[in-house]
């Protein structure tokens, strides 16, 4: 079990002005936040971050989005943190999402899903690394 994740909120949760709405909800489930910024991503960053889906289909569509607009990076801490963001967060498609998930709330679409969450301890390492400094993490 692992006490760190990795999350974004996406482009598409940032322009509707879903942050805070999104950063209430996981402090209330009581995660704490580590590290944190706003940034955009250029199309090369979003590649190299999604890097792992490069074959699949809809890996170019993925990374468009991705650096259509601001994101805002997290590295969160809670006891099985990789888990209980990703029951927070709820199915990737929001239609198939729990009622009171982040997605169910806020997200459009399967491809306009509102946030990442890390599938792993093992990524969530890596994710957070991609964004943050050891001496950005607190």
């Amino acid at each position: 079990m692992s006490n760190i994740t990795f999350t974004m909120i996406k482009p598409d949760a940032v322009k509707a002005g879903h942050i805070g709405a999104i950063l209430a909800k996981i402090n209330e489930a009581g995660f704490r936040i580590k590290a944190m910024k706003m940034t955009k991503l250029s199309a090369e960053k979003a590649g190299q971050f999604y890097e792992v889906h490069k074959e699949r289909p809809f890996y170019g569509e993925l990374c468009e989005f991705m650096s259509s607009g601001h994101i805002v990076a997290a590295i969160l801490e809670k006891e099985n943190a990789v888990a209980d963001f990703r029951t927070l967060i709820g199915a990737t498609d929001p239609a198939k999402a729990d009622e009171g998930t982040i997605r169910k709330m806020f997200a459009k679409s399967m491809g306009e899903n509102a946030v990442h969450g890390s599938d792993s301890a093992e990524n969530a390492l890596i994710e957070g690394s991609f964004f943050f400094s050891a001496l950005e993490q607190f």
